[in-house]
């Protein structure tokens, strides 16, 4: 056998995807638990993840573009992708698997090896979208907390503030959902080769680390969020109390005024 490149090439979508509702569309697919695995020629193929992202198996970049359309076609309505990711591995006789200057080397690249390669790079891409919505919030979150720290006080208004936890915790669910995956596959539990492959593409993409960092942060945000709007809730129900002693005040100066008068 001679020594062969493959390429592969993930595009993340925001929104997930129904690979049950996506099946009608591609009726050579594959449908596995993970995946919905796509033919598109006598070697390429594509991965559909329901997490929203999609991975190019030595699919050309003219065809990816085509690809994407029919996806576009059969999903109406989705939003133009926000991540790409791509990563190489070289198939040579004889090597054992390792990853040399960013690329996987394998002996022999199957169908199950493939599967594996185009999981975590997905993985990868989709977590790069959500770490970019991570940093937008933990920057929303430090906004919110400058007031705090500079004048000891924050604005009463909690509404919005209810609506920013319940987005920092619908981000940290769907997190949950796309690196549940992180599970190995079965396959990898046949092919000690492969379980190899695994974790070192998991090391090379750092994907555990990453996941370990965005997790702290999406805490820290809720953990702020929380302070603040304790800090807001104690500010208002200071608010009112001192309103109701007004008010008492004042009801005491008008009897005075009646009697006075």
């Amino acid at each position: 056998m001679t020594p062969r490149t493959h390429q592969f090439a993930a595009v993340a979508f925001e929104e997930n995807l129904s690979l049950r509702e996506l099946a009608a569309a591609y009726p050579d697919a594959r449908l596995g638990l993970r995946e919905m695995r796509v033919p598109v020629g006598d070697d390429e193929e594509i991965f559909i993840y329901p997490f929203g992202a999609v991975v190019f198996h030595d699919v050309p970049p003219d065809q990816r573009e085509a690809e994407l359309a029919r996806l576009d076609r059969a999903r109406p309505g989705l939003t133009r992708q926000v991540v790409r990711e791509s990563f190489t591995v070289r198939e040579e006789p004889g090597r054992r698997v390792d990853i040399v200057d960013g690329n996987l080397v394998v002996d022999e690249f199957g169908d199950g090896r493939a599967a594996v390669v185009a999981l975590i790079v997905a993985q990868s891409a989709a977590l790069e979208y959500y770490e970019r919505i991570v940093e937008r919030l933990f920057a929303r979150t430090i906004g919110l907390v400058d007031p705090l720290e500079k004048y000891g006080s924050v604005s009463t208004r909690v509404r919005g503030l209810h609506r920013f936890i319940g987005e920092a915790i619908a981000t940290r669910n769907e997190v949950f959902t796309v690196l549940a995956l992180l599970d190995k596959p079965d396959s990898t539990w046949d092919d000690p080769q492969m379980d190899r492959i695994y974790d070192e593409l998991r090391a090379e993409f750092d994907l555990v680390d990453r996941y370990t960092t965005m997790e702290k942060k999406l805490q820290g945000v809720r953990e702020a969020l929380e302070l603040v709007l304790d800090v807001a809730r104690d500010r208002r129900m200071w608010l009112l109390e001192v309103t109701i002693v007004l008010l008492i005040l004042f009801e005491i100066l008008l009897e005075l005024f009646r009697r006075l008068h």
